[in-house]
């Protein structure tokens, strides 16, 4: 009798813990199996950034969180290249979720960055075209990058030589030059972002491609292609033939 009794209050117990469990235990678990069973792209964004917050946030549901950032900001990776002082904004959110969100922007950089010193830049260009987009597509300061290549058009130095405003970076073309010659670069990729979205070029990112060209050109420092990316794709000054 003492043993069904044992059996009845440990049954009770059991019971009891069941119904005192948040109720999203049972949803993250079956997230997780989806997305192990299925892949990512099995998930929406907002799924893969509830995934994204499970560490950050162990005791709390984090769908209606992330729900909040999508809508905010408009995509899984607008989410996590948002401006810190802007994610802060966010009723919820704290430092922890923060830092986790950066961590995976981070990682993804990275990552993408790894592609492209793998192999001759000329013979990846998806891969740069990828690591200059999840560098750069969605900051919320143009900023300009220089890829410097060596001989076999491998990467060398990949270095952000100025950060401006919203809408303009101020871009001197012999600093571009000097900092080639001290690297020994002998080709170089120029990469800047629009954060207006669009990737359509201006005259003057025409203008200042075509002054360093003319100055690299006797050095026999070869501009591939001036690349700029946004939150909409991107566009190839060589690719449009206006170098």
């Amino acid at each position: 009798m003492l043993a069904a009794m044992a059996a009845r209050s440990d049954d009770k117990s059991s019971k009891s813990e069941a119904a005192d469990a948040p109720h999203y235990h049972g949803h993250r678990e079956r997230l997780r199996e989806r997305f192990y069973a299925a892949g990512p792209d099995a998930l929406s964004d907002y799924e893969l950034l509830e995934m994204a917050l499970f560490p950050a946030l162990p005791r709390r549901d984090t769908k209606p969180l992330a729900k909040t950032l999508i809508k905010s900001f408009g995509s899984f990776a607008e989410v996590i290249h948002a401006p810190v002082a802007r994610l802060r904004e966010i009723d919820g959110i704290g430092e922890a979720s923060i830092n986790q969100l950066k961590l995976i922007a981070a990682a993804a950089s990275r990552v993408a960055r790894g592609e492209v010193q793998q192999r001759s830049a000329l013979s990846s260009w998806n891969e740069v075209i990828d690591y200059c987009r999840t560098s750069m597509a969605f900051a919320d300061k143009e900023q300009f990058r220089l890829l410097f290549l060596d001989k076999r058009n491998q990467l060398i130095a990949d270095e952000v030589q100025q950060t401006g405003t919203v809408d303009h970076t101020p871009v001197y073309p012999r600093e571009v030059i000097k900092r080639a010659l001290e690297l020994s670069a002998t080709a170089l990729i120029l990469v800047h972002n629009h954060p207006s979205g669009d990737p359509s070029p201006s005259q003057a990112d025409i203008q200042m491609t075509k002054a360093i060209i003319e100055i690299a050109k006797p050095l026999g420092i070869a501009v591939h292609d001036h690349i700029i990316v946004g939150k909409s794709g991107h566009a190839s000054l060589k690719g449009m033939r206006l170098i």
